[in-house]
This record gives C-alpha cells, structure tokens and sequence, in this order.
C-alpha cells in the first residue's frame, strides 16, 4: 500500500485543494464519503481565491497528504498567537479515500507541525453540531467540547443552508506544554 505523504501546501495547488475541499463537503461526490455535509448545506464550502489567500499567510499552514501523486487530505491551520492555540479547519480526506486513517493522520501531523513552529499549547475546532458522528470521531482523538456555540456563518454567495438554526461548536483538545 501507498503510503501518504504529508507537505506544506503550494500556490499552485490552490485549484485542487479547493476541489478536494468542495468535494469532501458539499454535493453529490461527498455521499461517497462519511463527513458529508450534502444534506445541510448546497453550495461550496471553498475557492482557489479563498485558498490563495490563506497560503499568502504568515500565521497559515495548509497541510497536504498524497498518495502517489493523487492530492487525497488536506488541511488548514491558523494560528492564534494571543490564545497559544491554532485552529484547524478545511479538513477534508477524498470521499473514495475516507475510513483508512488519513484525516486522523494529517490531524496529528498539523497538531505537531504548530507545537514545533508555534508552539501552541491547545488546538481547536469548529463543527457543526448537528454532525455527531464527526464530533465522536474528533472526542476520540482527544477533542472536547469547550460550551463555545454560535450560529453558522451565513454566505449566501457560497453555500446555502438547508436545515435552520445550525449552530457551530467549538472542540479543543490540549497539546505540548500545558
């Protein structure tokens, strides 16, 4: 078996990230997958300008794992330097690719990458909460709930929700010194 290969992202990459992205979260594609988002929110959940703009970032890491020379988990820190934590979010493994340890795989690796670079003393997350079997896979990795709630963002320009009254939850999971 191929084994997956972990890198900081590249500029030129922004196309395919924000694909994998979309494809893990959003429509038809990402029924192949368990983390669908498909029956709560239509549209995108990225662009390649939106990607572009991270990757310009200093306090920005976008990790990518591949298998050969397929694009198959991505991933996106940002760090709060104020809070000693970074923020992981734009976790996205290939629907076809799901259930084979990638996502857990490229979560620990950015949660070592911002102990070494940023040396962060907490990482966090943002779910959404109608999304159980997600949480549950975060809480085995060491998440918690923090009691932070707030509404999902509205961007009628990017997605569209088809359930009301979603709500993000905020999961932190401690690291390095504490």
């Amino acid at each position: 078996m191929t084994e997956l290969v972990i890198r900081p992202a590249q500029a030129q990459e922004a196309n395919i990230i924000a694909a994998l992205v979309n494809r893990a979260y959003r429509g038809e594609s990402s029924r192949a997958g368990w983390t669908t988002e498909a029956d709560l929110l239509d549209g995108k959940r990225t662009t390649p300008e939106e990607v572009l703009s991270f990757l310009a970032r200093d306090d920005v890491q976008i990790l990518t794992g591949w298998l050969a020379s397929q694009l198959t988990v991505t991933l996106c820190a940002e760090w709060h330097a104020v809070q000693q934590t970074v923020h992981l979010g734009m976790i996205a493994v290939e629907p076809t690719a799901q259930n084979r340890g990638y996502g857990k795989t490229v979560i620990l690796a950015a949660e070592q990458w911002a102990v070494e670079h940023w040396q962060v003393r907490a990482s966090q997350m943002a779910v959404v909460s109608l999304r159980q079997a997600l949480i549950a896979f975060y809480q085995r990795l060491g998440y918690q709930p923090t009691g932070e709630v707030r509404p999902f963002p509205n961007q009628p320009e990017m997605w569209q929700a088809k359930v009301e009254n979603m709500q993000l939850i905020t999961l932190q999971k401690p690291l390095g010194l504490s």
